[in-house]
Protein backbone atom coordinates (compact mmCIF):
# COMPACT_ATOMS: atom_id res chain seq x y z
CA UNK A 1 0.00 0.00 0.00
CA UNK A 2 1.34 3.46 -0.81
CA UNK A 3 2.49 5.71 1.99
CA UNK A 4 0.37 8.80 2.77
CA UNK A 5 1.02 11.93 0.73
CA UNK A 6 3.85 14.08 2.02
CA UNK A 7 6.02 16.85 0.68
CA UNK A 8 8.49 15.57 -1.93
CA UNK A 9 11.90 14.74 -0.50
CA UNK A 10 15.24 15.20 -2.22
CA UNK A 11 15.88 12.27 -4.53
CA UNK A 12 18.04 9.50 -3.14
CA UNK A 13 17.44 7.07 -6.00
CA UNK A 14 20.28 6.52 -8.40
CA UNK A 15 20.06 7.59 -12.01
CA UNK A 16 20.14 4.88 -14.67
CA UNK A 17 23.66 4.12 -15.91
CA UNK A 18 22.77 1.78 -18.74
CA UNK A 19 20.50 1.96 -21.77
CA UNK A 20 18.34 -0.76 -20.24
CA UNK A 21 18.05 1.29 -17.08
CA UNK A 22 17.11 4.39 -19.04
CA UNK A 23 14.44 2.43 -20.88
CA UNK A 24 13.03 1.09 -17.60
CA UNK A 25 12.89 4.56 -16.10
CA UNK A 26 11.22 5.85 -19.29
CA UNK A 27 8.57 3.12 -19.05
CA UNK A 28 7.90 4.06 -15.43
CA UNK A 29 7.52 7.76 -16.32
CA UNK A 30 5.17 6.93 -19.20
CA UNK A 31 3.19 4.59 -16.98
CA UNK A 32 2.97 7.28 -14.31
CA UNK A 33 1.54 9.67 -16.89
CA UNK A 34 -1.21 7.17 -17.68
CA UNK A 35 -1.85 6.31 -14.03
CA UNK A 36 -1.98 9.88 -12.72
CA UNK A 37 -3.81 11.10 -15.82
CA UNK A 38 -6.54 8.51 -15.41
CA UNK A 39 -6.89 8.32 -11.63
CA UNK A 40 -5.45 11.54 -10.27
CA UNK A 41 -2.62 11.73 -7.77
CA UNK A 42 -4.42 10.50 -4.66
CA UNK A 43 -6.07 7.46 -6.25
CA UNK A 44 -3.00 6.47 -8.28
CA UNK A 45 -0.66 3.91 -6.79
CA UNK A 46 2.90 2.74 -7.20
CA UNK A 47 1.65 -0.78 -7.89
CA UNK A 48 -0.60 0.63 -10.62
CA UNK A 49 2.38 2.38 -12.18
CA UNK A 50 4.57 -0.73 -12.15
CA UNK A 51 1.76 -2.87 -13.58
CA UNK A 52 1.31 -0.43 -16.44
CA UNK A 53 5.07 -0.30 -16.99
CA UNK A 54 5.44 -4.09 -16.85
CA UNK A 55 8.18 -3.82 -14.25
CA UNK A 56 8.76 -5.31 -10.83
CA UNK A 57 8.03 -3.23 -7.75
CA UNK A 58 11.71 -3.32 -6.88
CA UNK A 59 12.54 -1.62 -10.17
CA UNK A 60 10.43 1.35 -9.14
CA UNK A 61 12.45 1.86 -5.96
CA UNK A 62 15.66 1.63 -7.93
CA UNK A 63 14.82 4.99 -9.54
CA UNK A 64 12.23 6.64 -7.28
CA UNK A 65 11.72 6.80 -3.52
CA UNK A 66 7.98 7.52 -3.48
CA UNK A 67 4.85 8.34 -5.43
CA UNK A 68 5.56 12.00 -4.75
CA UNK A 69 8.98 11.75 -6.34
CA UNK A 70 7.83 10.11 -9.56
CA UNK A 71 5.03 12.65 -9.80
CA UNK A 72 7.57 15.49 -9.58
CA UNK A 73 9.76 13.73 -12.13
CA UNK A 74 6.75 13.40 -14.42
CA UNK A 75 5.91 17.11 -14.22
CA UNK A 76 9.53 17.91 -15.07
CA UNK A 77 9.46 15.42 -17.94
CA UNK A 78 6.28 16.88 -19.43
CA UNK A 79 7.71 20.39 -19.16
CA UNK A 80 10.87 19.30 -20.95
CA UNK A 81 8.91 17.60 -23.70
CA UNK A 82 6.81 20.72 -24.28
CA UNK A 83 10.02 22.77 -24.34
CA UNK A 84 11.57 20.44 -26.90
CA UNK A 85 8.51 20.62 -29.15
CA UNK A 86 8.70 24.41 -29.16
CA UNK A 87 12.47 24.38 -29.68
CA UNK A 88 12.02 22.26 -32.80
CA UNK A 89 10.13 25.06 -34.57
CA UNK A 90 12.58 27.84 -33.77
CA UNK A 91 14.52 28.63 -36.95
CA UNK A 92 16.74 31.59 -37.87
CA UNK A 93 14.73 32.34 -41.00
CA UNK A 94 11.38 32.45 -39.15
CA UNK A 95 10.33 35.77 -37.62
CA UNK A 96 9.15 36.12 -34.03
CA UNK A 97 5.40 36.19 -34.68
CA UNK A 98 5.51 33.20 -37.01
CA UNK A 99 7.63 31.35 -34.45
CA UNK A 100 4.89 31.82 -31.85
CA UNK A 101 2.33 30.48 -34.32
CA UNK A 102 4.41 27.35 -34.89
CA UNK A 103 5.13 26.97 -31.17
CA UNK A 104 1.40 27.08 -30.42
CA UNK A 105 0.65 24.53 -33.14
CA UNK A 106 3.35 22.27 -31.68
CA UNK A 107 1.87 22.61 -28.19
CA UNK A 108 -1.68 21.91 -29.38
CA UNK A 109 -0.45 18.78 -31.15
CA UNK A 110 1.45 17.63 -28.05
CA UNK A 111 -1.61 18.20 -25.85
CA UNK A 112 -3.75 16.13 -28.21
CA UNK A 113 -1.22 13.33 -28.02
CA UNK A 114 -0.90 13.62 -24.22
CA UNK A 115 -4.29 14.75 -22.94
CA UNK A 116 -3.29 13.79 -19.41
CA UNK A 117 -0.95 16.79 -19.23
CA UNK A 118 -3.69 19.17 -18.12
CA UNK A 119 -4.85 17.04 -15.21
CA UNK A 120 -1.28 16.36 -14.11
CA UNK A 121 -0.14 19.98 -14.25
CA UNK A 122 -3.33 21.17 -12.52
CA UNK A 123 -2.79 18.68 -9.69
CA UNK A 124 0.82 19.76 -9.38
CA UNK A 125 -0.41 23.08 -7.95
CA UNK A 126 -1.35 21.16 -4.78
CA UNK A 127 0.90 18.08 -4.91
CA UNK A 128 4.14 19.81 -5.87
CA UNK A 129 3.67 23.60 -5.94
CA UNK A 130 7.31 24.31 -6.80
CA UNK A 131 7.19 22.12 -9.91
CA UNK A 132 3.88 23.72 -10.87
CA UNK A 133 5.34 27.20 -10.60
CA UNK A 134 8.56 26.22 -12.37
CA UNK A 135 6.57 24.72 -15.24
CA UNK A 136 4.85 28.01 -16.00
CA UNK A 137 7.74 30.33 -15.13
CA UNK A 138 10.12 28.48 -17.43
CA UNK A 139 7.57 28.43 -20.27
CA UNK A 140 7.00 32.18 -19.93
CA UNK A 141 10.76 32.80 -19.83
CA UNK A 142 11.22 30.94 -23.11
CA UNK A 143 8.47 32.97 -24.78
CA UNK A 144 9.97 36.19 -23.44
CA UNK A 145 13.39 35.25 -24.79
CA UNK A 146 11.93 34.62 -28.23
CA UNK A 147 9.99 37.89 -28.17
CA UNK A 148 12.99 39.93 -27.10
CA UNK A 149 14.99 38.38 -29.90
CA UNK A 150 12.30 39.47 -32.34
CA UNK A 151 12.26 42.96 -30.87
CA UNK A 152 16.02 43.25 -31.25
CA UNK A 153 15.69 42.30 -34.92
CA UNK A 154 12.96 44.91 -35.43
CA UNK A 155 10.28 42.31 -36.19
CA UNK A 156 7.98 43.31 -33.34
CA UNK A 157 7.49 46.29 -31.05
CA UNK A 158 10.54 47.21 -28.95
CA UNK A 159 8.77 47.62 -25.60
CA UNK A 160 8.43 43.90 -24.96
CA UNK A 161 7.58 43.18 -21.34
CA UNK A 162 7.39 40.02 -19.24
CA UNK A 163 3.61 40.49 -19.16
CA UNK A 164 3.50 39.99 -22.94
CA UNK A 165 5.00 36.52 -22.48
CA UNK A 166 2.57 35.57 -19.72
CA UNK A 167 -0.38 36.83 -21.78
CA UNK A 168 0.69 34.68 -24.73
CA UNK A 169 1.22 31.66 -22.51
CA UNK A 170 -2.21 32.13 -20.92
CA UNK A 171 -3.81 32.29 -24.35
CA UNK A 172 -1.98 29.13 -25.41
CA UNK A 173 -3.00 27.23 -22.27
CA UNK A 174 -6.70 27.95 -22.72
CA UNK A 175 -6.62 27.32 -26.46
CA UNK A 176 -5.10 23.95 -25.63
CA UNK A 177 -7.85 23.25 -23.12
CA UNK A 178 -10.58 24.15 -25.60
CA UNK A 179 -9.15 22.69 -28.81
CA UNK A 180 -6.96 19.81 -27.64
CA UNK A 181 -8.65 18.51 -24.47
CA UNK A 182 -12.35 19.34 -24.76
CA UNK A 183 -12.41 18.90 -28.54
CA UNK A 184 -9.73 18.09 -31.08
CA UNK A 185 -11.71 18.25 -34.30
CA UNK A 186 -10.44 21.62 -35.52
CA UNK A 187 -7.05 21.67 -37.24
CA UNK A 188 -4.25 22.95 -35.01
CA UNK A 189 -2.95 25.06 -37.89
CA UNK A 190 -6.28 26.86 -38.06
CA UNK A 191 -6.29 27.61 -34.32
CA UNK A 192 -2.68 28.77 -34.47
CA UNK A 193 -3.48 31.03 -37.42
CA UNK A 194 -6.34 32.75 -35.56
CA UNK A 195 -4.22 33.28 -32.45
CA UNK A 196 -1.34 34.48 -34.58
CA UNK A 197 -3.48 37.23 -36.10
CA UNK A 198 -4.07 38.58 -32.59
CA UNK A 199 -0.35 38.58 -31.89
CA UNK A 200 0.57 40.09 -35.23
CA UNK A 201 -1.73 43.08 -34.64
CA UNK A 202 -0.81 43.46 -31.00
CA UNK A 203 2.95 43.10 -31.36
CA UNK A 204 3.44 44.91 -34.65
CA UNK A 205 6.04 47.70 -34.58
CA UNK A 206 4.41 51.13 -34.35
CA UNK A 207 4.84 53.53 -37.26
Amino acid sequence: MDTPHAAPRPSTARKPRTERGRQTRRRLIDAAAAEFGEKGFHDASISGITQRAGTALGSFYTYFTSKDEIFSALVHDLSERVRNRAADVVAPERNAVDTEREALAAFLTFAREHKEIYRIIDEAEFVDPQSYRTHYESAAARILQRLRGGAERGEIRPDIDEAHAWAIMGMNVFLGLRYSIWSDERAVEDIARVANAVLRDGLAPKD
